[in-house]
């Protein structure tokens, strides 16, 4: 459970610097 949750989160954090590398 514990390291789904920081699967999840690194996944979370990935997708949102690809969007802001999309977006600049």
């Amino acid at each position: 459970m514990y390291f789904n949750d920081l699967i999840l989160l690194t996944l979370s954090s990935l997708i949102l610097i690809i969007c802001v590398l999309v977006g600049v």
